[in-house]
């Protein structure tokens, strides 16, 4: 059985109000960008929890700015240059997304803290679709690339919209040619699917637990090297397609931080990570401990950006280059 990780409706609603009443101002803020029910907000949601639990931090407001799958959010944090009272919760869909739109902000602008996890994607389709394994929908996809529509919670560049396209390609079906409609974040993408606007979609396993166990979604294939636990589905590598991805999160800070300031922040994080809350957290989620400290993340965001770049340029679905905006 597949089970995540539920958490208290008190504790939550303590949390969004600022964690130790309402009279209170909060002493850190965690910004989501994009909507509710997404994988960053509810990543963002567990470290507020964990760091509750643990006695880390117990004075934190959890809150959502979504926009521009992500970059509205990131300007914001650059905007708040050395506030130690803010962080984000992100993850790969903010490195392909800082490509797409004229927008200035960069995570090469940022303070890294951390990555924290990392969890497979996984291929979806309702229950009652026609669709009922990977090699149906990969010759359906063959027939016809443009009939055949998958769904995305993330920008051109990020995670849902990577792994479609290796996907495409490792099938022998032209990137450019399949038709991917994106949608602001996990929540948006599940009405898409539900409502059939889509013929399938690419997300990340911890966003459909409860769908996938409802028996709502079936899942036909995952993402990583090996099976997930509790998903009875085969990976890309066993249906015959070349791909093993996963996607990953982490949290960064405003850029400008004295060395005080983020000692205090890494601090809280490495706490965090320690923590029996996280770990319990890790594995109702069933995400993987992918922990990286500011400066090898530092490292880590630089060859993502440009890993991302070759890929797209391989495939003929080259992002616009910062001289173009």
């Amino acid at each position: 059985m597949l089970r995540r990780t539920v958490l208290a409706a008190p504790l939550l609603a303590m949390l969004a109000a600022g964690g130790c009443g309402a009279d209170r101002e909060p002493d850190l803020r965690l910004m989501v960008p994009n909507a509710p029910g997404s994988g960053y907000d509810i990543t963002a949601r567990t470290v507020a929890t964990a760091l509750h639990a643990a006695d880390v931090h117990r004075s934190i407001e959890v809150f959502n700015l979504p926009g521009a799958g992500g970059m509205v959010g990131l300007q914001r944090l650059v905007y708040e240059r050395g506030n130690s009272g803010l962080i984000m919760l992100m993850g790969l869909g903010l490195v392909g997304a800082q490509h797409t739109l004229p927008v200035p902000a960069r995570l090469s602008d940022v303070t890294a803290l951390a990555r924290l996890i990392q969890e497979p994607e996984i291929v979806v389709v309702t229950r009652d679709s026609p669709l009922t394994s990977l090699a149906d929908l990969v010759a359906a996809w063959r027939a016809d690339p443009a009939a055949l529509s998958v769904g995305g919670g993330s920008s051109r560049g990020g995670p849902d919209h990577l792994a479609a396209m290796l996907m495409a390609d490792a099938a022998g079906i032209a990137p450019p040619t399949v038709r991917y409609r994106q949608f602001d974040g996990g929540g948006a993408l599940l009405a898409a699917i539900l409502g059939k606007r889509v013929a399938f979609a690419v997300s990340s396993l911890g966003e459909y637990a409860e769908q996938i166990e409802a028996g709502q979604l079936r899942v036909l294939a995952v993402t990583g090297r090996s099976r997930a636990p509790g998903v009875d589905a085969p990976t890309l590598l066993e249906s015959g397609l070349d791909v093993v991805f996963d996607n990953w999160r982490g949290l960064v800070a405003p850029p400008g931080l004295s060395a005080e300031q983020r000692a205090v922040l890494s601090g809280m994080v490495a706490q965090l990570r320690a923590s029996r809350a996280w770990q319990e957290a890790l594995a109702g989620h069933r995400w993987t401990d992918a922990y990286q400290d500011g400066d090898a993340f530092t490292a880590f965001l630089r060859e993502q950006d440009e890993s991302v770049t070759r890929i797209l340029d391989g495939m003929g679905l080259a992002l616009p280059s910062a001289s173009s905006r």
